[in-house]
């Protein structure tokens, strides 16, 4: 069955002003920067030295179980984490997901049976650097314990 059209009726071209905003270009003259502004320097370091807060608290939690949002963490970080934090005995439960994989985010939940799950976060971190400063040590001591073996000058 033919499928029905309307009659033909004369296209009429859209003005400028029909435009969305976003397909209009504005003739704005090029300005030159200035070479040596000193107040937009300092604006850009002061912004640069302001440290962003990568973990939060998220909505919902009790003082025994909390969930926590990282910024800018992974997989690496969070099964880590994770592993370490059940090792406590005050905690009940822990786990991390990532919420969506373009999203660098990793979220984790911590349950406690005593104590606050902040405390429990905090324990799991510390005890987590401590575990890197562990194997960063023993790294670099094998490493030149296999250079001086070699002959390697390094």
């Amino acid at each position: 069955m033919p499928s029905r059209t309307k009659k033909d009726v004369p296209a009429e071209d859209a003005t400028m002003q029909d435009a969305p905003l976003t397909a209009q270009v504005e003739d704005v003259p090029d300005q030159e920067m200035p070479e040596n502004d000193a107040a937009e320097e300092e604006e850009e370091e002061e912004e640069e030295e302001t440290e962003v807060q990568r973990v939060k608290i998220l909505p919902g939690s009790t003082d025994t179980a909390a969930s926590f949002e990282f910024i800018e963490e992974g997989h690496t970080m969070g099964n880590a984490l994770r592993y370490i934090i059940m090792k406590n005995p005050d905690v009940e439960f822990c786990a991390y997901t990532m919420p969506h994989p373009s999203e660098a985010r990793m979220n984790i939940r911590i349950q406690t049976y005593e104590g606050t799950a902040i405390d429990a976060l905090k324990k799991g971190l510390s005890d987590l650097q401590e575990v890197c400063d562990v194997v960063a040590d023993e790294f670099s001591t094998k490493r030149q314990q296999f250079n001086d073996e070699n002959g390697i000058d390094r």
